[in-house]
């Protein structure tokens, strides 16, 4: 995907482009696009597709899926003219895609759908070799992760071997509960087997030198367990991927976001692009890590995926500012991030070093809990047992997370350390026993009949989609 050189060098410096891994893409569809075909043959790298939606149709009418798809493994076909001053590759270019449709054409889905979904990847796990399931979808968390029929489908999915990236949720600006943010990680995402992923915005230049967290990207502890996530942040704003068609509903909902054909062709022509669109998120930040994670296992097929979890988390760039402001496009309101753990996870996702790396974690990888004490006002860390990132463990937790984010031992931060005075009014929200978090949280995921969608809440919707500066 444009200036995210990664791919690229994965392919170059290592071979690896995601050959024979399968990839279950769990979102709206994904269309017959060229980007997704053979290189050498032409035939479709759809290798499976399946519907969990009334129409029963495996394409996307919504846009989404396709657009998910070709972040993880577009090969850049459409842009592939000798003109060409660009080429959008995906990070896997050569990954297979198992295409499971969950959403409707306005991105709506439900908990049943997705489950459904889940299983059938585990099902075909051995003849398709999905060894990743990617979910940019999430809803709000309406109790614990113990008892969620959608998380507890994903630990399904993972302990029978498949790495699952989810998307962290685009509530990031969501102050309506006066918590900044944070407790806004949507489902599954707040499940601490899986691999939550918030999204950075790369500055349209190719250096990380000058990346910057998008304001937007949904922030932890999730509600209710107050576990931390998200895991890791990777590019998701204003990223360019595969265009569904012209009778697609982010087409006809967000015309300006058609890549024009002067872009990439050189031309001096205002003609959009038949193949291109431009979205923002974290569900687009998804399919980044879960390209991640193809190379990975083509790489070393053998790891698991607590291990991949583990190599990605340890060897994410750990080097941010301290906070940084970011400016809405449409309203002008700006907004301030704090980069802490609840905001970058364990660092910003490094390929090149992920690939460089032969660690292999003998441990679980669950994120931990988040343990606030509102005597000193400190917030902890308290690791599952067996954990890989516990005291006295592999690597301890200042090498997955950084010092930046640590305070001593197990200690995250003091009031005025990270959040600042500013800050402190959100702890209440989050860690308290008011009706935000508490048991009166309005809704419920019984019997798998909750609201789903793409990339969050309305506004959450509308924000990502048009990114910001």
């Amino acid at each position: 995907i444009n200036f995210w050189p990664a791919n690229d060098h994965a392919k170059r410096s290592f071979g690896w482009d995601g050959s024979g891994v399968g990839v279950a893409v769990i979102d709206s569809g994904v269309e017959d696009h060229i980007d997704l075909r053979g290189k050498s043959n032409g035939k479709s790298r759809v290798v499976y597709s399946a519907s969990f939606v009334a129409s029963r149709q495996t394409n996307d009418p919504f846009g989404h899926g396709t657009h998910v798809a070709g972040i993880l493994a577009g090969n850049g076909a459409a842009a592939g003219f000798p003109s060409a001053t660009r080429r959008f590759w995906g990070i896997a270019p050569a990954a297979q895609i198992v295409n499971l449709r969950v959403l409707d054409e306005t991105g709506s889905g439900t908990d049943s759908a997705v489950i459904l979904a889940i299983d059938r990847a585990i099902a075909l796990k051995s003849k398709y070799n999905i060894r990743v399931i990617n979910l940019s979808l999430g809803r709000p968390v309406f109790e614990s992760y113990l008892k969620d029929p959608l998380c507890q489908a994903v630990e399904r999915a993972w302990k029978a071997g498949i790495v699952v990236v989810a998307a962290a949720g685009n509530e990031g600006r969501n102050n309506s509960a006066g918590n900044e943010g944070y407790g806004t990680i949507a489902a599954p995402g707040n499940d601490p087997y899986v691999i939550t992923v918030g999204a950075m915005k790369t500055m349209t230049t190719p250096s990380r030198a000058d990346d910057l967290i998008a304001s937007y990207s949904s922030k932890g502890p999730t509600a209710i367990d107050h576990i931390a996530k998200p895991d890791l942040v990777a590019p998701g704003n204003r990223l360019i991927s595969l265009l569904a068609g012209r009778n697609s509903s982010l087409w006809a909902g967000y015309p300006g976001n058609v890549v024009p054909l002067s872009y990439y062709l050189g031309a001096s022509t205002e003609a959009s692009s038949p193949s291109y669109f431009k979205l923002s998120g974290t569900s687009m930040a998804a399919p980044m890590v879960s390209g991640a994670v193809a190379l990975l296992l083509q790489k070393d097929p053998s790891l698991t995926p607590d291990q991949v979890k583990a190599r990605l988390m340890q060897t994410a760039s750990k080097a941010f500012p301290s906070y940084s402001l970011a400016a809405d496009p449409v309203t002008g309101q700006t907004f301030r991030s704090q980069y802490d753990l609840f905001t970058v996870g364990a660092g910003y996702l490094d390929i090149a070093a992920a690939l460089h790396n032969g660690d292999r974690a003998a441990g679980s990888t669950m994120s931990p809990q988040a343990r606030y004490n509102g005597a000193d006002g400190t917030v902890s860390l308290v690791f599952a047992t067996g954990a890989v990132w516990g005291t006295g463990a592999v690597w301890g937790t200042g090498a997955v997370w950084g010092t930046q984010v640590l305070s001593g031992t197990g200690a995250v931060w003091g009031t005025g350390a990270v959040w600042g005075t500013q800050m402190t009014a959100g702890f209440g929200a989050v860690w308290g026993t008011g009706a935000v978090w508490g048991t009166s949280s309005s809704g419920s995921s019984q019997g798998g009949l909750s609201s789903l969608t793409s990339i969050g809440m309305p506004e959450a919707i509308a924000i990502a989609i048009r990114g910001e500066n």
